[in-house]
């Protein structure tokens, strides 16, 4: 079913967003994610609707965490809103049963943090069923819009769109447009960056793009196991022993594919993780043995921007370096300056490396998007079957 064309007239919507944004002392240090759910919020009251959000935050593995509550979150998004936001402190309950039934079109509720309820993200769908009903007798419809947790399989993403007429939400929708932009039939030369701490994380998606891009670069804390598996020493960095043999697979995969795979040539080194750390700038392949790895260095960052700017698809996820820390961020502002210079479609990746854009001083418009899904955006690349967007038929 399609949202825009529904008829939500006096309907209670029940929307899934993703507003799992960074706190720090309980205050919302980028509220980027609480932006892009605006649009479908809005459409969905200008239809007559009332609207009852559910999200996350953080990973409180079914308890009570007063640090990861969803209040801050409420207060942003009422002023955003320019309206009052429902908050009543819980996800199931008396309180909420009726907070829900006297919702009226124009009405904003957002639940307390989803996953303090163990059911939302239990391995056993009897137990995900249960949540699932109580979720579904408070709404008359189900708009799935939180596309970062889409490659989850949890009740308020998986199993209740199944027990209520359902849609995509705007911000959902957009994403699988963007991502089908990267998959099916890219503009060339067709580019990746990738970064952050663990090269764990992207095994699957390096894999699968290297039958798909003509450039590959590798920076961040990952790029470590791809410098120690050509047998370079890596002094204190970063590394996944028990890696080297695959990356070492996935540098020959790319050599055979003719994928131009681009890894540093210069580092820049400190001797412990730390924001007052003094930076040293050396040869990628002679990091001194009592120095670590916290960017890529300026040749690297150079070369790096040089072929981004060359492609007509670029696709960007994890950071190039401690980007949090000024001594090791050039890097990761190198690479996303040359991404607002890309003639084609430029497409940021979500999670850290979305909030590395903003915290450098990038406008999310210097891009041509910024996805809000990391983990849910590397596992569509990777080619998985995401729960979230088949439980939305799509």
């Amino acid at each position: 079913m399609q949202l825009q064309g529904s008829d939500l007239a006096g309907k209670r919507v029940f929307l899934r967003c993703d507003l799992n944004v960074p706190l720090k002392n309980g205050v919302i240090t980028d509220d980027g994610r609480i932006k892009a759910s605006l649009p479908t919020i809005e459409y969905l009251l200008s239809a007559g609707a009332s609207v009852l959000i559910a999200a996350h935050l953080g990973r409180p593995k079914g308890e009570f965490k007063e640090e990861l509550s969803l209040a801050p979150v409420a207060t942003r998004l009422g002023e955003l809103l320019g309206r009052t936001v429902a908050f009543p402190g819980a996800v199931e309950g008396s309180a909420v049963i009726s907070a829900a039934g006297n919702l009226k079109p124009g009405d904003v509720l957002l639940l307390e943090n989803i996953r303090f309820t163990s059911a939302e993200t239990s391995k056993e769908e009897s137990e995900r069923q249960v949540l699932a009903k109580h979720l579904a007798s408070l709404a008359d419809f189900y708009v799935g819009d939180g596309f970062g947790a889409v490659h989850r399989k949890h009740a308020s993403v998986y199993d209740l769109p199944q027990l209520l007429p359902h849609a995509a939400g705007l911000l959902v929708s957009a994403e699988v447009e963007v991502l089908k932009k990267l998959t099916v039939q890219p503009a060339r030369p067709y580019g990746v960056v990738l970064g952050g701490s663990k090269v764990s994380d992207k095994i699957g998606v390096i894999s699968n793009l290297l039958n798909k891009v003509d450039v590959m670069a590798i920076g961040g804390g990952m790029v470590f196991t791809f410098l120690a598996a050509q047998g370079h020493q890596i002094g204190k960095s970063l590394v996944e022993v028990d890696l080297i043999p695959t990356v070492k697979e996935l540098i020959e995969k790319a050599q055979k594919a003719g994928v131009r795979l681009i890894l540093p040539t210069d580092i820049v080194v400190a001797p412990e993780f730390a924001l007052d750390s003094q930076p040293t700038l050396v040869s990628a392949n002679a990091i001194p043995a009592n120095q670590m790895g916290l960017d890529i260095g300026p040749e690297s960052a150079h070369a790096f921007a040089a072929a981004i700017v060359q492609c007509q698809t670029v696709f960007w996820n994890g950071p190039m370096g401690v980007f949090e820390f000024p001594n090791f961020a050039h890097g990761t502002k190198v690479v996303a300056e040359a991404l607002t210079h890309v003639s084609g479609i430029s497409v940021v990746g979500g999670g850290d490396s979305a909030a590395a854009v903003r915290a450098l001083g990038f406008a999310d418009s210097d891009f041509g998007y910024i996805s809000t899904g990391g983990g849910a955006s590397l596992e569509y690349l990777e080619g998985k079957e995401l729960p979230g967007l088949k439980a939305l038929d799509l």
